[in-house]
């Protein structure tokens, strides 16, 4: 993952948004806070770029994500979905999920707004 490059395109997009990456050292996702829950806690919508997520759910969030450029694959549950651009898919509370793509651009709708005592990671 370029994140030099991707940091540089998504503050050129999105000026003043929050930008996150994950891990920090070397991230394999980058996410860009376009409508942080901050604003209001019941929802929030960010921009994700993957290459690898790591394993995870909420307790509280729907979350759908949006394929904006690129594949993604998404596993749910140790389900497998194929996601090509303009692709959507819901991921409901409690379902164990990753992503998996080659910096693909996601746009992931969140509710209630996603806040991170909500993301609990599985080892």
């Amino acid at each position: 993952m370029n994140a030099e490059k991707i940091i540089a395109e998504l503050s050129q997009k999105y000026p003043n948004k929050k930008i996150i990456k994950l891990p920090e050292d070397n991230p394999t996702e980058i996410l860009c806070e376009i409508d942080p829950a901050i604003n209001h806690l019941k929802k929030s919508v960010a921009i994700a770029i993957i290459d690898k997520s790591e394993s995870h759910y909420h307790k509280k969030a729907t979350e759908i994500y949006k394929v904006i450029k690129g594949i993604l694959s998404i596993v749910i549950d140790g389900r497998k979905n194929k996601l090509e651009e303009g692709d959507s898919l819901s991921v409901k509370p409690r379902d164990i999920h990753y992503a998996i793509g080659d910096e693909t651009w996601v746009e992931v709708y969140s509710k209630p707004g996603w806040v991170p005592e909500d993301h609990i990671l599985v080892k």
